[in-house]
């Protein structure tokens, strides 16, 4: 059904990041991250919350070897609860299931970021690590193709008797991403026939034929995965059954009203179908609803089989989904979901700072959803989102040393609050070293392993380009291989310049070059005449008959820009953001003293008047923003409350730091702030 016309993600395979920002990012997962996780998937990390992953795999496996010696008896699923913890988490029981139910995700994801990394940097002794680990999942998995160890080692009698919460097409989903990513980087298949025995064992009890479940997955990603094994596989039942998870959503009879189980606490307010987005047929849906992760996975397979079976209607409602996330529901940051209860959306413009929820796997979900709209339908507004998102909020859920974590993104923190206040417990102010649901660590570290996807897609003739970092990709143009070096210079504060090397290109060979919202239409294309170029949808098509070796630059204005949100966000009433380029910039105490409230940028002050600066943080340099600013001084001594005084000296001029939002909480425990009152 693949159109040759049709954009697709470039194969990392083909692409080398160059670039010094994103190349350390990379060398972080690569060195620090992935050996670091993969200590703490096994449960070696001292104060880390553990893990339990491979040692379920470990005992499932040791379950099926012992299914064939005489007598042997197989569990019973009876009344598990959703989080079962050793006493002792040292001394496990060998042949129990231990934490979250989904916990094998947090091993695939694990694997697929070892997977990226292999692609770019071969290392044998982490394939020999990642073989062995596989080979212990392989052997877990029951002989008919089912896998997942919460029932395998509680008991299958309950296996898919309640898709909506039982995370089993969830785990599924994550091991189909790996395994196709694995299989790619390696060119060992052992997982992905893992996956392709268990997803043929899924559509054998769930589709639409007589006898099987009519149902669909309670937190969504198989229907993404399933559209991934198809291209990796050829084979069509896999999208059939991705396309029927995506048809089947919200008719009626509402397959989890038939199950009939109760809404769990933690879910209200939202409506139970809602919640799920499942509420109306996916064709229906126009809003964001319900929690953020599940949502922002449902959308992105919903983008996958729009763009594969050139369905309109599917089309229309992931534009109509995408423009409620990105113009009602996403924060400064490019974060989603934003209230604890449920992890979830809640109404339009309703964005608090210093509850907000903002999931790194939320934010994770929208790069993965603007991704799937360029390849649908190449526009800038998609990319915009997708850098807003993957600068800021992706990258802020990881420290920099790669060894601690947020699971919530917060644009406002006091620390006082967040330990005395019951409604902002879920705000940290230092990251985690892990997580009893660990669902966002190893989901940040394969990103970050697989960016030059997001960078770049292509079609048959086309080369896009969607986030400007240096690079050198080759691409496949009838007969010949286009090689494209591209270098973004990003020295200059004020100006981001791109030189791009186009090598053995053929007549027919088209390079797109996106125009960033933040450069305000400002920028200056050189080395190709005008009559070679066309504007379309935020792009800029360059076409012409290429010489052996065509270099051409393009330079951005980046200016620092004082940003308003609209009056409808009642949280930003009288206060600005700063941005500089796709960054969002932050005040944090330890730069600006206590008490941030007390901060203003005064009107009229111009963005022009910002200056910039080189400082470290934590071992890495970071561009610092002197804004001038004022200070107001605190009132303690007048009571609670007291008449308001006419006065215009109770604030003194002073110069505000301000770093980039993703390396705030670095450096201790103390106050943040995104959103600035202005005077």
């Amino acid at each position: 059904m693949r159109d040759e016309h049709e954009n697709r993600a470039i194969d990392l395979k083909n692409i080398r990041i160059t670039d010094d920002f994103w190349k350390t990012e990379q060398e972080l997962v690569r060195t620090e991250v992935i050996p670091y996780q993969w200590e703490a998937l096994n449960d070696r990390v001292p104060g880390a919350a553990p893990s339990f992953a491979m040692h379920n795999f470990r005992a499932a496996k040791a379950l099926r070897a012992r299914s064939h010696e005489p007598g042997f008896t197989a569990p019973v699923f009876g009344k598990v609860p959703f989080e079962v913890l050793p006493e002792d988490p040292a001394h496990p029981d060998p042949g129990k299931f231990y934490g979250f139910l989904f916990q094998d995700t947090d091993f695939y994801k694990w694997i697929e970021a070892v997977a990226y990394s292999l692609t770019d940097h071969p290392d044998p002794e982490l394939q020999k690590t990642a073989d062995e680990a596989i080979t212990i999942v392989a052997g877990a998995q029951a002989e008919d193709g089912y896998l997942d160890t919460y029932y395998i080692l509680n008991g299958r009698n309950a296996e898919f008797s309640n898709l909506r919460d039982n995370h089993e097409l969830y785990c599924f989903g994550h091991l189909t991403e790996a395994a196709v990513a694995y299989a790619q980087a390696t060119g060992n298949s052992e997982l992905l026939g893992v996956a392709e025995r268990c997803a043929s064992y899924i559509s054998s009890k769930i589709g639409a034929e007589e006898g099987k479940k009519h149902g669909y997955p309670g937190h969504e990603i198989a229907e993404m995965a399933l559209v991934r094994l198809y291209e990796e596989t050829g084979e069509e039942k896999y999208l059939n059954l991705s396309r029927y998870f995506i048809d089947e959503r919200g008719k009626d009879p509402k397959y989890f009203g038939l199950e009939g189980r109760p809404q769990p606490e933690h879910e209200k307010p939202n409506p139970v179908f809602s919640y799920y987005q499942a509420h109306k047929p996916v064709r229906e849906q126009d809003e964001a609803m319900g929690h953020a992760v599940r949502a922002m996975y449902l959308y992105s397979g919903m983008a996958d089989i729009a763009r594969l079976t050139d369905d309109d209607a599917l089309k229309e409602a992931c534009r109509k989904l995408f423009s409620s996330v990105s113009r009602d529901k996403m924060y400064v940051t490019g974060g989603v979901g934003s209230t604890h209860i449920g992890e979830a959306f809640t109404f339009p413009y309703d964005l608090p700072n210093d509850t907000a929820y903002t999931e790194s796997c939320a934010a994770i979900g929208l790069v993965f959803f603007s991704r799937r709209m360029l390849e649908m339908e190449p526009k800038s507004i998609y990319a915009d989102v997708m850098e807003r998102a993957l600068y800021n909020g992706v990258l802020s859920g990881i420290a920099l040393d790669g060894k601690s974590f947020f699971y919530v993104n917060p644009l406002e923190v006091w620390p006082e609050a967040s330990h005395r206040d019951a409604r902002k417990l879920h705000v940290k102010n230092v990251r985690q070293k892990w997580f009893g649901c660990a669902c966002c660590p190893p989901n940040i570290a394969r990103l970050l392993g697989s960016v030059g996807a997001y960078a770049y897609t292509e079609n048959e003739d086309t080369l896009f380009t969607h986030l400007y970092m240096s690079s050198e990709i080759k691409k496949r143009v009838d007969d010949r291989e286009v090689s494209v070096k591209l270098s973004a210079d990003r020295s200059s504060p004020v100006k981001w310049d791109v030189k791009i090397l186009v090598e053995n290109a053929p007549s027919d060979f088209t390079l797109a070059l996106r125009i960033p919202g933040w450069c305000g239409g400002k920028y200056e294309l050189s080395g190709v005449p005008e009559s070679a170029v066309c504007k379309k949808d935020g792009y800029l098509y360059v076409k012409k008959d290429w010489a052996d070796a065509d270099e051409l630059q393009i330079s951005f204005s980046c200016p620092v820009r004082f940003i308003r949100s609209d009056t409808r966000v009642r949280e930003n009433s009288g206060k600005i953001a700063v941005t500089h380029g796709p960054l969002v910039y932050c005040l944090e105490e330890k730069d600006n003293g206590p008490d941030l409230n007390l901060v203003m940028i005064e009107r009229g002050t111009e963005a022009s008047e910002v200056v910039f600066e080189n400082a470290e943080i934590a071992g890495r340099t970071a561009e610092i923003l002197l804004v001038p600013g004022l200070r107001e001084q605190p009132v303690t001594d007048q009571g609670l409350y007291f008449d308001a005084e006419e006065k215009t000296d109770t604030c003194t001029p002073v110069t505000l730091r301000m770093i980039p939002y993703f390396f705030w909480a670095n450096r201790g425990e103390n106050e943040m702030q995104v959103w600035i009152r202005r005077a």
